[in-house]
């Protein structure tokens, strides 16, 4: 074996693999409190002035360099929330997303106590409002469910000559779910509500 070779393998070894090509890559925490009817997830809606405001999601937000996905899930909750990350009993992650636009979302499930809920208190610059929605209805009234289709567009210059394919060729089509929740005027949906489907199904 030559010395590129063993290096390549000293490389390899013990390697945590990613997806090719992911730019970047994001954690949330689905938070899952005691409700007086059971379990209930913990959501908050987007404060104006940040991107997608308005919109219904999980805490979270991109991972630092070296940062875990539940280390980055519990310290976006506490600046976000101001929940302390010793209130939140990490239950483990669920299967993460693929995005489209080539990044990587890591959803971490975690129990907050009620000395956490106390401590609760949105950041007004990132959270406009939480609230709370019980597991039961989850599980009792599926989303309604819609899909869009991801359609290849090559560039005018793109080569098929040179690689010896039709200009007809039968690029391979896309298609991505978006779920969607209603409930008490607001809606769940996209990634937020996949991600919701995932954890309830599990």
């Amino acid at each position: 074996m030559t010395d590129d070779m063993d290096t390549l393998r000293r490389r390899l070894l013990g390697r945590k693999p990613g997806l090719l090509g992911a730019a970047r890559a994001y954690a949330v925490l689905c938070p899952l409190l005691d409700g007086p009817g059971g379990p209930e997830l913990l959501y908050e809606v987007r404060a104006a002035g940040i991107r997608q405001a308005g919109e219904v999601c999980f805490p979270g937000g991109r991972m630092e360099p070296g940062e875990t996905p539940l280390e980055c899930a519990l310290r976006e909750t506490e600046e976000e929330l101001s929940i302390p990350r010793a209130c939140v009993t990490p239950f483990g992650e669920l299967d993460f997303l693929c995005n489209q636009r080539g990044f990587l979302l890591h959803p971490v499930a975690g129990y907050v106590s009620a000395d956490g809920l106390r401590h609760l208190q949105a950041s007004p610059a990132e959270v406009s409002e939480t609230f709370t929605v019980p597991v039961s209805y989850l599980r009792r009234t599926p989303p309604e469910r819609y899909a869009y289709d991801l359609i290849p567009r090559p560039p005018d210059d793109f080569p098929y000559e040179a690689l010896g394919i039709p200009r007809d060729y039968p690029w391979a089509r896309g298609r991505v779910e978006v779920p969607v929740w209603h409930w008490r005027g607001r809606v769940i949906w996209g990634m937020t509500a996949r991600i919701t489907a995932h954890l309830i199904g599990l």
